[in-house]
C-alpha cells in the first residue's frame, strides 16, 4: 500500500505542542517522542499516513530540527514510521515482536510498548490426540484425547496470528473458564493455576496461508506466514503446545547475540 500525503493544516501544530512539558525532566525530545508514539498507538496518525512534516513539528513544539530528528529517529528504530527520500515519513504499519531471549505471551510483549492487544476465541474444545501431539506433551499411551483451544490475536484492531494451542485435558477444561479474550494464557498458567513455567521450544519455518488462515487474517491465500511451534515447560512438565501462524508483513522476533 503507498503512503498517503495528508495536508499539513493550521492546527496540527497547536495540537502537537500543548502536551509538551518545559518543567519535565524528561529530555524535550523524549517527551515529543512519546507524545508521536501515543498518536500512533491511539490511531490518531493511521498507517501509511504521512506525520507532521519537521517544520510543523518544529513550529508546534517550539524546538530545533535537531530535536525533531531525535525523537523521529528514535522512533524508526523502533519500526513506528518509515521515511520517503523527498516526501518526508509516514507511519509503519503495526508490527508484532517478541524477544527470543525471554519466553513472553503475545499480551505480554506487546502491552509493555503499549499495543492495544486482543483475542477472539475461534474454538474451545476436546480433540483426538495426533501422534505428534501427544509426543510433544509426553502424554501416556491411553491418553486419546486433549484440548485445542483456537483464537484469532489482534494488534491494535489489525489481525495478527491464529494462535492453536494444544493442552491436557485437565489443564484445558480449566482455560475455558478464564477470560482468554484479554488475558495471556501464560499469565493464567501462573498467576491462576500456579504453574512455574520454565522454558520453551520453538521452532519457526515459512509457509504459505491456506484458505480458512487467509480469512482469518484478512491476507491472500498463499501469502507468507511465519508459523512458530512452540513447546512449553512447566519444570519438567510439557503443558502447553502450539502452533502460531503470524502474518509475514507483521510479525518479527527480536534477538541479542554476543560475541565472546
Amino acid at each position: 500500500m503507498a503512503p498517503q500525503q495528508t495536508p499539513e493544516p493550521d492546527s496540527v501544530p497547536d495540537a502537537l505542542g500543548k502536551d509538551l512539558s518545559a518543567v519535565s525532566q524528561m529530555p524535550l525530545y523524549t517527551q515529543i517522542r512519546e507524545i508521536l508514539r501515543r498518536r500512533i498507538l491511539d490511531g490518531s496518525y493511521p498507517p501509511h499516513t504521512q506525520m507532521p512534516s519537521e517544520s510543523q513539528m518544529m513550529s508546534a513544539f517550539k524546538v530545533s530540527r535537531i530535536t525533531i530528528r531525535q525523537a523521529l529517529g528514535d522512533l524508526q528504530k523502533e519500526g513506528l514510521i518509515f521515511k520517503v527520500m523527498g516526501k518526508g515519513s509516514f507511519v509503519a504499519k503495526p508490527k508484532a515482536f517478541q524477544s527470543l531471549s525471554r519466553l513472553q505471551g503475545f499480551g505480554e510483549a506487546m502491552s509493555s510498548s503499549g499495543y492495544e492487544t486482543y483475542s477472539l476465541l475461534l474454538s474451545a474444545k476436546p480433540v483426538a490426540v495426533t501422534p505428534l501431539v501427544a509426543q510433544r506433551l509426553h502424554l501416556k499411551k491411553h491418553d486419546d484425547m486433549v484440548f485445542e483451544i483456537q483464537r484469532l490475536r489482534y494488534l491494535n484492531r489489525e489481525p495478527i496470528s491464529v494462535d492453536v494451542s494444544y493442552f491436557p485435558l485437565d489443564i484445558g477444561e480449566r482455560l475455558t473458564q478464564e477470560d482468554l479474550a484479554t488475558r495471556d494464557i501464560f499469565v493464567i498458567l501462573e498467576n491462576d493455576f500456579g504453574h512455574n513455567l520454565t522454558h520453551a521450544d520453538v521452532q519457526i519455518e515459512a509457509i504459505s496461508a491456506d484458505d480458512s488462515l487467509a480469512r482469518h487474517l484478512d491476507i491472500a491465500e498463499a501469502s507468507p506466514l511465519l508459523r512458530i511451534e512452540r513447546l512449553t515447560w512447566a519444570g519438567e512438565r510439557p503443558i502447553d503446545f502450539e502452533f502460531l501462524y503470524y502474518r509475514g508483513d507483521a510479525f518479527q522476533y527480536r534477538l541479542r547475540i554476543d560475541r565472546s
